[in-house]
């Protein structure tokens, strides 16, 4: 099993930008594909992007062409650039981690084994 720790979250200004990061203890998980997810008060917990072992990424159609997903594997780190913030964008933001990979989509959020604590992201106007 692996932990994911989650951080970077904070306040931000509608049209700013921030980046979060999730890292990996307890193994490495560069074989894995790693996704963030967002929940807001009332809502579902909803896919935000994924990034496979390759570097091949998803993204929900919220956010293509404002986040964009990496992962460091000599760091066991995957970060979550989040640029041009919306009102919509606030949630704690979640990362998973799943062995489950395909070439089309993204593992769906059942499909995750691991998950960190979250970090919340707040956005003001």
């Amino acid at each position: 099993q692996v932990q994911l720790v989650e951080s970077g979250g904070g306040l931000v200004q509608t049209g700013g930008s921030l980046r979060l990061s999730c890292t990996a203890s307890g193994r490495t998980f560069s074989s894995d594909v790693v996704g963030w997810f967002r929940q807001a008060p009332g809502k579902e917990r909803a896919f935000v992007a994924a990034i496979s072992w390759s570097g091949n990424a998803f993204y929900a159609d919220s956010v293509k062409g404002r986040f964009t997903i990496s992962r460091d594997n000599a760091k066991d780190t995957v970060y979550l650039q989040m640029n041009s913030v919306k009102p919509e964008d606030p949630a704690v933001y979640y990362c998973g981690a799943t062995h489950i990979t395909r070439s089309t989509n993204p593992p769906i959020a059942e499909e995750y084994s691991d998950w960190g604590q979250g970090t919340q992201v707040t956005v003001s106007s």
